[in-house]
Formats: C-alpha cells, structure tokens, sequence
C-alpha cells in the first residue's frame, strides 16, 4: 500500500531506495513458557546466539582496520561489547532463569538486563550510571540474533551503492558517526529538529533526509521501498510505477544541477561588485577532507574535534589527537584550518570523559563545551598542547566555544600560555604567534562584545547554538521543532550586530553554523557585510553560485530595511524578493 509521511525538510535531494529499520529489539520481546524437554535446546540457542554476536564484533574490527580514523573508534567500541558478553552476568545467569523458570531466552535476557540497569542507576559515580547504556546495547545485538532480525547494512545484490535509507526512531551523534562509515542514500527519523546531529551528518553526506516524522519507524518495514523527498520533507512508501519514475527523473534532474556547480570549482569567489568571499569547510574526522578538496574551500573554518571522542571508552592521548590534527593540517597545505577545543555535553556526549554523564535538569545549559574544559584544567592542557604541535605542519587557528564571560576568556588564554610554556620546556615546536578566537553563540557574548574583540584575533558566529538560546528551544526537540526560526528579528539583529562590530574593529568574524550553508541566508549575510562563510562541504558551491550573482553594494538597503523589522513572517517575505 503505498502512503506518505510529512516531516521536516533538514537535507534536500531526492532519495529512492529500500528501508532498512534500526530497530530497538528490547521493547518487542515476548514471554513465553517452553516445555521442560525443550529447556537444554532453549539453553543452546542462548550460547549460540552469543557466538553470533562475537564473530559479528570480531568481523567489526576486521572491517575497521580498512577504515581510515575509524579502527581505534571501532576497536574500543568492539573491545567493550566483548567484555560485556563474556561476564558471566550475561552469560550464564539467562540461562539459570531458562532452566528454573523455563522461560524463553529473549525473556531471561531482559530479565536480567532490567536487573543489571537498576543496578547502575543506583551508582554514584556518573561515568559508572553510563555504563547502563553499554550493556542496554548488548543485549539489543543478542536479542536481535534470537528473535531472527539480523540483518547486515549493506547494498542489496543488484542495487547502487546509495540504495539504502536508515529509518530510526532516533539517532544518536554516535550512531551517526558509524553510518559514515557506509554508503548509504537517506536519513528517516521520528524524532528531532533541523539542527539536530542527524541533520547535519545528512547535510555534511549531502544525502536527503527528514526527521520529525513520529510515526514512521512503527509504519514502515524492512525493505519496504521509500522515496525521500529532503527538500519538501514529504517520504513516500511503496510508491506506485507512475509516482516512481516522477521522483526518478526529478532525481535526474537534481543531479544534472549537481554537476553543473561542479564547474565552478576553480571560479574565484567574488561578488558582483568585486568583493572577495573566504569559503570554508565544516569538518568532523579527518577522512571529511577529501570531501574539502573536491570542492576547493579556501580552508577549514570549523574542525569539531568532539567527534574523534565519541564512540570509545578510552580517550584518544596527545599524541593520537595530534596526528589527527597534524593529518588535517598537512593536507590543506597552507590553507587555514580552524580547531575548535572540545565541544561536548547536552546532546553530545562522550563515554570517556569523566563528568559528561551526569544527571544535569537541563543538559544544553550545563557543564558542556569550555565550562567542562576548564573545570578539566588537565585534560584540557592535553588537547591544547596536541593543537598547538600540528600549528607547526601549516596555518592552524584555535577557537573556543561556548564563552560567555570575560573571566572564561581571560581563564582560556592563562591555559593556552600554560600549554606553550610546558611544550618550550619539551623544546617542541609550535608555531608562537598562533590565531586564538572565540564563538559567538550565546546572546550575551553578542551583547558584551568588547572583551571578545579585545583579547580575541577573531570570531565565528555559531547560529546553532545561538538561534537555540536566544529563542529558548531545544534544538534537538522535535515538539518545538516549528519555533526554531533563523529569521526571527532577535537573531538576526545580533548576527547583523556582531558583524558590523566586528567590521569596525578591523577584526575577521565568520558563521560556521547551518545558516552559512543555507542558499536562502546568503545574500542577507553580505548585505550585513560577511566575508566569511563556514559550512559542509557538501553545501559550499551552492553558496558560491549565490555569491557570484550577487552585488554586495546593492544588497545593504534592503537589508538594513528587513533588519528593522520585528515581525518573522514580514521578513521572509522580503527575503524571497531578496533572493529573486
């Protein structure tokens, strides 16, 4: 029966492909009594379904090690889930409850999941209470052994690489981060808004994806054949031949665009009115920088270096850190790239850290980002100095995230002094006059500017986080979802004013966040006067085709009418005339 679905449009393109569910196996299993005859065979079933799950883990990190930035990731994670099975907790005490209560071996592993969980919510220790997860995990891979639901993501035989659409109920930065690792053609998710991590890995993947939509992971099957419409936000199921071949050749039609930007890889980004543009690239692990060459960016502007902690149990040390930055850093060959310090907590957490796990009444509002940092001095002092070793191999700038004090920028600059002096004691090098700035995503660093343009060689605008509390809406919270509004007059008057400071201060500022990206947002940025633009890969040629059609001079009018401007829905309509 073919249907559709309507959610939030968060990465454009069409995708036509086959589902494939990520399931949550604990929440389908059910009791039932076997006959006393079957109990040894019940038994057998559980250990097999173990040996299963081990020569799956083990395959994992075979698979890892033909994964560049991925085995130590992998290998951890595969180290863990191992450990797991084999404690006798898992292994032998299901079985005692298959032979005494002759229950099935679904049955008995919840069961003694559900003991093993209460038992971890019970713990002091945060990072300990984490752990929970962990175990929930491994028995989600046993259950799906035993109740015939394993299926390996990969291509069906006759299918394109891209033929595979992830449907979820959510999905984690973790989970995400290991589907990077596969070809696939879309993200599907009930769950979460347009700047959730879900989103942006689409967007960064430039494949289609929708999310917000409640209900599809209980509707659609394995298999089922689903076309993603990422730019209306509408996903069709079991689509009819005549439906089929539409979005077939609209998908046609989206490619031809596709190659068509690719001829402006080498053009000069510059406006109408010769104003020169820096375009740079987002990027989340060191393999993201063959994606930065195929479109030629002017460098990195944003290297999240949150994700080379996500996924594992042990901290990558200083050394492991450092070629991940000096990898980086040597292969944009004297092009700038920008390394943001440790933006973890709210929906990004990090299993080896520590503190991050704690129970918060409000995550986005915690301990995350430079507040964790700094109360970390130690930790903190490892990742400086690992950055400040790779300025050495080229033109390095450190960004901080999350200020909002003068006392936190006064507090981030002692500890990067603190770093240069341990590494002059080491006699290693680095490069002494390197770039320090700041992110402007809090609305009060957008309204108590001066320390900022004081201390700060430059700033970058994080319109994720910004927009998130300015407005006061999780961003990742799908029932507030539609408040989410980049155009609204409060954002866009500290974006604009944040600029225009920065400008007569003769101090480089850029936005990093979704919006840069964003074809729509591209001619009201230069009307406020930006040069520098920050965003995936996937999304710079796009913004450059906007640039070159665009006259910067003209631009500023219009704009400084629409900024004056306290209704959103007035704005928009001025912003479709802008883009016209």
């Amino acid at each position: 029966m073919t249907f559709s679905l309507h959610g939030l449009a968060v990465s454009p393109g069409i995708a036509i492909g086959h589902a494939h569910l990520v399931s949550h196996a604990t929440r389908e299993v059910a009791q039932y009594q076997i006959r006393e005859r079957d109990v040894v065979a019940e038994m057998a079933r559980f250990d097999a379904a173990l040996a299963t799950v081990r020569g799956e883990l083990e395959l994992i990190r075979a698979e890892a090690q033909t994964s560049p930035g991925a085995a130590a990731e992998l290998s951890a994670f595969v180290d863990l889930q191992s450990m797991f099975l084999a404690d006798p907790l898992l292994a032998e005490v299901p079985r005692t409850l298959i032979q005494e209560r002759r229950c099935n071996a679904e049955w008995a592993l919840v069961q003694q999941m559900n003991q093993l969980s209460a038992q971890f919510d019970e713990m002091e220790d945060a990072y300990l209470r984490e752990r929970k997860q962990d175990i929930v995990e491994v028995v989600e891979r046993v259950l799906k052994v035993l109740m015939g639901k394993v299926r390996k993501v990969t291509r069906r035989k006759g299918a394109s690489d891209d033929d595979l659409i992830m449907v979820a109920h959510d999905l984690s930065p973790a989970d995400t981060i290991q589907f990077k690792q596969l070809k696939i053609g879309g993200f599907v998710t009930d769950l979460g808004g347009a700047t959730s991590h879900t989103a942006i890995v689409a967007r960064s993947l430039a494949i289609p994806a929708i999310v917000g939509l409640h209900h599809a992971r209980p509707l659609i099957r394995d298999d089922d054949l689903l076309i993603i419409d990422g730019t209306r936000g509408v996903l069709i199921v079991n689509p009819d031949e005549r439906i089929l071949q539409e979005f077939k050749l609209r998908q046609s039609e989206l490619q031809i665009e596709r190659n068509k930007l690719m001829r402006l890889k080498s053009a000069p980004s510059v406006t109408l009115d010769g104003e020169e543009v820096a375009l740079l690239a987002n990027i989340e692990l060191p393999q993201d920088i063959e994606k930065v060459r195929e479109v030629d960016a002017a460098g990195i502007g944003l290297y999240r270096t949150e994700f080379l902690f996500m996924n594992r149990d042990e901290l990558p040390g200083e050394d492991e850190q450092f070629e991940a930055y000096r990898s980086v850093v040597k292969a944009l060959q004297g092009k700038p790239v920008t390394i943001r310090t440790l933006d973890i907590g709210a929906d990004k957490q990090a299993r080896g850290l520590h503190g991050t796990g704690r129970m918060e009444p409000n995550p986005a509002l915690g301990l995350r980002a430079i507040r964790y940092c700094l109360s970390e001095p130690q930790f903190f002092l490892v990742q400086l100095r690992a950055i400040l070793r790779a300025s050495h191999y080229g033109k390095v700038r450190l960004l901080i995230p999350m200020l909002a004090h003068a006392f936190e920028i006064e507090q981030s600059l002692m500890m990067i002094e603190q770093a240069k002096l341990q590494l002059r004691a080491s006699r290693t090098k680095f490069d002494e006059n390197i770039e320090v700035g700041g992110m402007i995503e809090i609305p009060a660093a957008a309204l108590a500017l001066g320390p900022f343009l004081k201390r700060f060689d430059f700033l970058s605008i994080g319109t994720n986080d910004l927009i998130q509390y300015t407005l006061a809406i999780d961003r990742s919270d799908e029932a507030v979802a539609h408040l989410y509004d980049p155009t609204h007059p409060a954002v866009l008057r500290l974006v604009a004013q944040t600029i225009e400071r920065c400008t007569r201060a003769g101090l480089p500022v850029s936005i990093c966040g979704e919006m840069a990206g964003d074809p729509r947002m591209t001619r009201l940025f230069l009307g406020m006067g930006l040069r520098q633009f920050s965003m995936h890969p996937a999304q710079l040629l796009e913004i450059k085709q906007q640039i070159l059609r665009s006259d910067s001079a003209v631009l500023q009018a219009p704009v400084s009418r629409m900024l004056r401007l306290d209704d959103s829905d007035r704005i928009d309509e001025l912003l479709v005339k802008l883009n016209a």
